[in-house]
Order: structure tokens, then C-alpha cells, then sequence
């Protein structure tokens, strides 16, 4: 049995989808289940066994002999939260109970880290080990993935095979539960459907002009790819960006986004709020040598070819995948 945490959420559900596409229905789907328009995600998904969040420790222990692959993608992931506690106990220490499981009972386990670990980018954007201590998160939500990478490394009692995926700037289908955590893109295409334009984040530094602050947006179908790639090949174990490794503009998301909707560009630009301005993140783009010397070699959505797919295939239509 594959195991995937965070399987009603947005990345959780389209890895379930892809491992459906590949014919693995042996899954047992982790979550918290209790929000019903998320669980639309895993409408139209086949599993064997559904487990709820708090039962899953408890749950390895007697099934430990069933499980082939763990995928732990559940996190709290709201960068706005400021109670270090609630990540504390949701991404740092039960992140640890289940890498406990896992090396005690030999079981593989890719988790989800991420590039907000990343912080301002002082340290660049290299997924070599030897950063991560010097590492500084802008919120809580990265210094409890940041705080994780850290203790797994210090680790001698481990998974025989374990990797960290720090995620850079996902996008795609099944977002319509994130709320404010949605993707740009999301965010977009619901301003241009409601008034006609899309507003941007003016610029509040001289080396970059209003709206050419770069990120590196990922598709999730690529996402979930590099992550059964992951089970499928289990490289050498270590922490792996996940990005394109190609920044783009966010006025090229929007003008994206406007095409992919047959709309001619309406862009507005506003201040950034001063609370986050000292902290806003002009530019991220993953190194992506190490995943490339795993093997890893398909090549990745342009960001135009993702937002019109996702636009299209799922937003406009409302459709899940």
C-alpha cells in the first residue's frame, strides 16, 4: 500500500490522481476530513483505506506491514499564521513521529518541505545541505519545514530511502478550498472574471520595475511526475528543490492568465501592504542540478503552457482533477 498525507488537499489529491493514472489503487488516503468542500478533491479518486489524521500514528503501528511507500504532503501551510505552536505540533512534530515509523519499520518516505526556507534568498536557492543551519524563514510556516530539514539531517536513525521536497511556487487544479492560499494564478483568474482586471504588487525597490518581481511557478502535474519519480527510482536520499529553476514575471502570470481566458491584458498596479513590504520576495528560482543527477529528465510546463491548461481545463469549467 502507498501511503499519501494531505490527500484531500491540493497536491495530495493530484498525487493521488497521478498514482490512479499509473494503476496503483492500493492507497491509503491520510487527512483531516472534516472540510467537505476540500474532500471534492477525492471525489472521483480510488483508494483501499481512508485514515484520519490524528488516527495515523496509531494506524502505522498495526498496518506498518502493508505499507510500501509513505508520501507525508500534509502540512499546515498558512504562512499568515503566527502561532509557532499549531506548527509545532502539525508540520515539526508529527512530521517526526511518522519519520520515526518509517525508520523503525523500513518504510520509504518522500515529505514535503519548501522554499520558504528559503527566506529572503541570502544563501541562494541550492538544495545542498550544507545551507540549511544558516537558513532564515520569513513566517513560522517556513522555520517549522526549515526546523524539520534540520532535524532529519542530524538524524543516524533513518528511512532506508528519505527525501525532502521543498516545493518553490505551486499552481494547477483542485485549489478551490485554499482561500487565500490559493496560487497567483488562481487569485487571477477570480479578479478577472469578477472585475475584468488583475491587480499586481507595484514595485518598491529601483532594480525592478512594477510587476517584473520573478518566482518560480511550478505546475503541479509536474509536481506529482518528480514525486513518483521519487518512489519509482528512490535516489540517493537528501533534501531536493522542486521548482522550474526558471523565474518568471508576475506580469507574465497575469498576461498569461488574460490570454488564456481570450481577454486582453487589464492590469492595475497597488502598493504592497508596509506590513509585509520589508519582507516581500523580489525573486526565487530553484537550482535544479541535484534532481537532474538523480535521473529526473523530463522537462517541465513553461509557465504559459501550464495556466492555459489550468485555466481551460479546470477553472473556467470548474472541473477537478
Amino acid at each position: 500500500m502507498v501511503i499519501v498525507t494531505g490527500a484531500a488537499g491540493f497536491i495530495g489529491s493530484c498525487l493521488v490522481n497521478k498514482l490512479n493514472n499509473k494503476g496503483i489503487t492500493d492507497i491509503g488516503i491520510v487527512d483531516d476530513f472534516s472540510n467537505e468542500r476540500k474532500n471534492k478533491n477525492i471525489e472521483n479518486k480510488t483508494y483501499w483505506d481512508k485514515i484520519d489524521r490524528k488516527d495515523f500514528i496509531d494506524w502505522i503501528k498495526t498496518n506498518h506491514q502493508n505499507v510500501e511507500f509513505i508520501f507525508h504532503i500534509g502540512a499546515r501551510t498558512d504562512t499568515t499564521e503566527s502561532d509557532v505552536e499549531i506548527f509545532n505540533r502539525l508540520n515539526l512534530n508529527y512530521t517526526k513521529s511518522i519519520w520515526q515509523a518509517c525508520a523503525e519499520y523500513g518504510i520509504p518516505l518522500v515529505y514535503a518541505s519548501s522554499a520558504a526556507t528559503y527566506g529572503m534568498g541570502e544563501h541562494g536557492y541550492t538544495d545542498n545541505h550544507d545551507i540549511v543551519e544558516a537558513l532564515k524563514p520569513l513566517n513560522p510556516y517556513g522555520e517549522s519545514k526549515n526546523d524539520f530539514d534540520k532535524w532529519a539531517l542530524k538524524q543516524t536513525d533513518q528511512p532506508g530511502f528519505w527525501a525532502g521536497m521543498k516545493f518553490f511556487n505551486v499552481y494547477g487544479p483542485n485549489e478551490f478550498h485554499k482561500g487565500r492560499m490559493a496560487s497567483v494564478i488562481f487569485h487571477a483568474f477570480k479578479q478577472i472574471k469578477n472585475t475584468g482586471k488583475v491587480k499586481l504588487f507595484r514595485s518598491h525597490r529601483p532594480d525592478f520595475e512594477d510587476g517584473k518581481q520573478l518566482r518560480d511557478f511550478i505546475y503541479v502535474k509536474d509536481v506529482v511526475d518528480v514525486l513518483y519519480f521519487m518512489m519509482d527510482q528512490k535516489p540517493q536520499s537528501g533534501l531536493y528543490n522542486l521548482g522550474t529553476g526558471k523565474a518568471r514575471s508576475f506580469l507574465d502570470l497575469a498576461t498569461s492568465t488574460f490570454r488564456s481566458m481570450n481577454l486582453e491584458p487589464k492590469i492595475e498596479f497597488i502598493d504592497t501592504p508596509l506590513d509585509i513590504r520589508d519582507k516581500y520576495q523580489y525573486f526565487t528560482e530553484a537550482e535544479m542540478t541535484k534532481l537532474k543527477s538523480a535521473g529526473y529528465d523530463k522537462a517541465f510546463f513553461e509557465l504559459e503552457q501550464g495556466i492555459e491548461e489550468y485555466v481551460q481545463g479546470y477553472l473556467a469549467p470548474g472541473l477537478y482533477s
